[in-house]
């Protein structure tokens, strides 16, 4: 029997959203976010991450242009499936481009995108950004008919929302983030199968992060208020460098207990 082919490793990507929102708080140009972006690539992003929201609460149009001329590091753009935001996002072409849900009452993004329900929706928004030329992923929960759903718009990737598990497995409720965790597992797998690839984020901080990336079928997790909290304490490009190496201790057990591989 020849030698398995190692799992690859996976990719982060750091939302830079709240070095943005702190920006904001004082109406002025610092923090720069795109000073953080490039950090954050210096220090081992795979990829930029970014939510244009319909009322500009922290990223803002002149900060997706920056973030496309300015930083070495291809852009994920998070948008609501709005007229507005596919108008901005063709022109702008960004790299990738993530369909999240979006309420103006929010704090953050609450779960994931109903695709079952909202597939007329969605369908032509797809159809522009894929003609753009844009990569684009769907932010779902590990729900199979919801992956169904993403896969029927044959777009090339998902995002599994992780923010219930993370949330429990933070507050110590056992059961409920078994439950979530057994969801993201078979999710994860259930979508590979379906040709999709799959990534994952919200509410990822060191341990979940490490955890989470011992599943194959996962190759990029999207991490942004974790890693900016923490650099309040150890720096930017140091939250980056241990999150990039928790991830990575992750990817290595899995690669070392596991027989069989993705192909």
């Amino acid at each position: 029997m020849g030698k398995a082919t190692p799992i690859p490793k996976i990719r982060l990507g750091i939302n830079i959203d709240h070095v943005a929102t702190l920006r904001n708080a004082r109406g002025d140009a610092l923090p720069d976010p795109i000073r953080a972006a490039q950090l954050a690539a210096e220090a081992g992003a795979d990829n930029i991450t970014a939510h244009l929201r319909e009322d500009r609460r922290h990223i803002r149009d002149h900060d997706i242009a920056r973030l496309l001329s300015e930083v070495d590091c291809p852009l994920n753009m998070e948008m609501a499936a709005t007229k507005e935001m596919t108008e901005i996002a063709t022109k702008a072409i960004p790299p990738a481009t993530c369909l999240v849900p979006e309420r103006r009452e929010e704090v953050t993004t609450e779960g994931g995108l109903d695709v079952v329900g909202q597939r007329d929706v969605l369908a032509p928004v797809v159809a522009a950004l894929s003609g753009a030329g844009t990569k684009i992923s769907l932010f779902i929960d590990a729900d199979p008919s919801q992956i169904e759903a993403a896969a029927g718009l044959s777009v090339p990737a998902i995002e599994i929302h992780t923010g219930a598990w993370c949330h429990a497995a933070d507050e110590g409720r056992q059961d409920k983030a078994e439950t979530e965790w057994n969801a993201i597992v078979e999710g994860a797998a259930y979508a590979h199968s379906l040709g999709l690839e799959v990534h994952a984020g919200h509410g990822l901080n060191y341990v979940t992060a490490e955890k989470i990336s011992s599943i194959p079928e996962i190759v990029e997790l999207n991490i942004g208020h974790f890693v900016v909290g923490e650099a309040v304490f150890v720096g930017l490009g140091e939250s980056v460098r241990r999150i990039r190496a928790a991830m990575d201790r992750g990817r290595a057990l899995a690669d070392a207990g596991r027989g069989d591989r993705i192909a």
